[in-house]
């Protein structure tokens, strides 16, 4: 079986393989929403420290990030995050 640093690397996105590092379990894919005013995005990575804005309260754009993955453990809950341009919403 694959851990999820190889199965998030192994060509697709999920892999059915995939363990849990922690306890062996499987892990199942999904995502950490952005619950936004009238929206639900995926949230995203930006490199660096946060910056305070007067306007936004923290700085970046969303065309500066990397969309955020997660996977779960189904035994123990486990969470291992990976950001990626293909977990992008589609």
């Amino acid at each position: 079986m694959l851990d999820g640093v190889q199965a998030a690397r192994s060509g697709g996105i999920m892999n059915e393989n995939m363990k849990c590092p922690k306890c062996a379990g499987h892990m199942v894919q999904g995502f950490v929403p952005d619950y936004s005013p009238n929206l639900t995005l995926v949230s995203g990575w930006l490199k660096g420290q946060p910056q305070r804005s007067f306007w936004s309260r923290t700085k970046g754009s969303p065309r500066d990030s990397t969309p955020i993955g997660a996977f779960a453990c189904e035994k123990c809950g486990f969470l291992e995050l990976y950001a990626d341009p293909r977990f992008a919403a589609r």
